[in-house]
């Protein structure tokens, strides 16, 4: 039996190699081994897309290993499996991640949401908790993962949501309408805090927090394939040391944010950026002394302020 090489022949020529869900899983993983993955993420991602092939849950997957795989699934699969090997990411392919608890739809208009990013939802859900109907500002949308988790998980609240791009807008209004969470949104399109303008009550907002572009120019050649070939170029670079936007939201935050605000910025893990960040919200002078909070691998990864009381 000839053996696939990867890629779109490849994985036509491999297709006859397996004929239920085990041996597709199987076929997949080694596929996506030879395409360089980890053993763990190859494990992963092949039963990822057998699922998403097949339109099984993971249970189904799981507890009936053995049952035999129809054609147009197989098909389907070989295909996906194929341009994973290729580059693609696995949430291109299949459409949708999970963020939070929530399924949401993406596609290369929007960068994927990452499970560090939680971290900064869980460290603002936090800070609001018991606040009545608090208002939040989410810089930089994307998918809308950031305002729609927190408009999920904290009870009254309200985001304002912006972008730059109305291709990841769009996406992320029909996130919202998907979740039923379209009516506690606000989608503002501009650059940074720029489409803030009139759009916000005089007393400020409870929030405002951001994962803003953090890859420096020069190390974008560095990134992952799936990275660096299919998401966002907008959403990954951030300038010369990666703070281009992180400078812009802190130098104008105070502005829009009440006395006792928080603001929160999701940071690279890599070098010292998350206290380069703290360093530019101590220098604005209207902040307390941030914090710097780690994720759960241990590593720096969001900074957070509350404005001061007496700040003007």
């Amino acid at each position: 039996m000839t053996r696939g090489r990867g890629g779109v022949a490849g994985a036509r020529a491999g297709r006859a190699e397996y004929s239920t869900r085990e041996e597709a899983r199987a076929w997949g993983l080694a596929r996506l081994r030879e395409a360089g993955l980890e053993p763990r993420e190859a494990w992963v991602e092949a039963d990822l897309l057998l699922r998403a092939a097949a339109g099984l849950t993971r249970e189904e997957t799981l507890l009936r290993p053995s049952a035999p795989l129809a054609d147009g699934a197989a098909e389907a699969f070989a295909s996906l499996i194929a341009r994973r090997a290729a580059g693609w990411p696995s949430a291109y392919l299949t459409g949708r991640c999970e963020f939070c608890g929530l399924l949401l739809d993406v596609d290369p208009r929007v960068l994927i949401p990452r499970p560090e990013t939680e971290r900064l939802v869980e460290v603002v859900a936090d800070a609001l908790a018991g606040r009545p109907a608090p208002l939040i500002v989410d810089v930089g949308t994307g998918s809308g993962a950031i305002a729609l988790a927190l408009a999920h998980l904290v009870p009254g609240a309200h985001a304002v949501a912006t972008d730059l791009s109305d291709d990841a807008l769009a996406v992320a209004r029909g996130n919202a309408e998907r979740l039923g969470l379209a009516g506690r949104i606000m989608w503002r399109r501009g650059d940074a805090l720029d489409a803030l303008r009139g759009a916000l009550p005089p007393a400020g907002v409870d929030a405002l927090c951001s994962n803003p572009p953090y890859v420096a120019t020069a190390d974008l050649a560095t990134l992952a394939r799936e990275i660096r070939e299919h998401e966002p170029r907008g959403a990954l670079d951030g300038g010369s040391d990666g703070l281009a936007v992180h400078r812009r939201i802190v130098a104008g935050a105070a502005e829009y944010l009440r006395p006792g605000g928080l603001l929160a910025l999701e940071t690279s893990a890599l070098g010292q950026q998350a206290r380069a960040v703290a360093a530019l919200i101590a220098a604005e002078g209207t902040f307390a002394p941030a914090e710097i909070v780690r994720d759960y691998a241990g590593l720096d990864r969001v900074v957070v302020a509350t404005r001061r009381e007496d700040a003007s």
